[in-house]
């Protein structure tokens, strides 16, 4: 028995989406850490052609998708990977945010932008899971990212929340349907990492990041870091009895948990 050589993925073939910086990149280099090769998708040519150096500094391969998945298409890019690297075994489906600059209540929010918050977060991932699993052997694994806010209200991000909490309930049942193929289907749901993205949705300042760290109980914010080592666990042998599952990435910071440090405090 050889546990950690379960946690390896010499030579699989692994597309992760949004992949150009934060969580997306941290993901990308740690699948590349243990032998995947890499494709690389994000909206920003400077970004792809960063994070695509480093998995290569790695010792992996990677290739480079430059634009909008919403444009391009989760089939092209599903494509580009098994040209490229002759299979498709793993596909994270990461690329997501907000296009709006501002927070507003769900009554304050048009109707074109709650449609746009699911097209980028929900839609697209629905699109990547079905790219992938018809490309993908029996053993292939597909991993949302999703989000603490889709397991709670969320004022003032409700289309953003809703979307992710979407992406669970799909989770699940993309993970009974594929079942019989043995593709697995999981879910890893960030809490506070102060990435670009999170910036712009909420607007942080130092003191703001203490306030939160202090909700947090381990005390701190996460990195892609925490994020990406949850992801390899997900797409590895190591959990090969693992799926439909969302693993809540937050130091322990539920809404349960930020409740209890309000009263703690006060």
């Amino acid at each position: 028995m050889n546990t950690l050589k379960k946690f390896q993925l010499d030579n699989k073939a692994a597309v992760v989406t949004g992949s150009g910086q934060g969580i997306g990149r941290g993901i990308a280099l740690a699948l590349a850490d243990v032998g995947a090769n890499l494709v690389i998708n994000a909206r920003r040519e400077g970004d792809v052609s960063e994070t695509a150096q480093m998995v290569r500094d790695l010792g992996s391969e990677a290739i480079e998708i430059v634009g909008d998945i919403r444009e391009i298409g989760s089939e092209a890019i599903a494509d580009a990977c098994v040209d490229a690297f002759g299979s498709l075994d793993i596909w994270v489906n990461n690329v997501g945010g907000t296009d709006e600059k501002r927070n507003r209540t769900l009554l304050d929010t048009p109707d074109e932008i709650f449609s746009s918050q699911l097209d980028l977060n929900l839609t697209t991932a629905f699109q990547g899971t079905k790219a992938a699993a018809n490309r993908m052997p029996e053993g292939g694994c597909i991993i949302n990212i999703s989000s603490g806010a889709g397991m709670r209200g969320s004022a003032f991000t409700g289309p953003y929340a809703a979307a992710k909490a979407g992406m669970l309930n799909m989770t699940e049942t993309f993970a009974l349907e594929l079942a019989d193929r043995d593709i697995r289907v999981n879910a890893v749901s960030p809490g506070p990492v102060i990435t670009e993205a999170y910036q712009e949705m909420v607007d942080v300042n130092e003191e703001k990041a203490r306030q939160i760290a202090a909700s947090i109980p381990l005390g701190r914010l996460g990195s892609p870091d925490d994020i990406a080592t949850a992801v390899v666990f997900l797409s590895s042998d190591a959990s090969s009895w693992i799926t439909g599952q969302n693993i809540l990435v937050s130091g322990g910071r539920t809404h349960r948990t930020v409740q209890y440090q309000d009263k703690k405090s006060s």
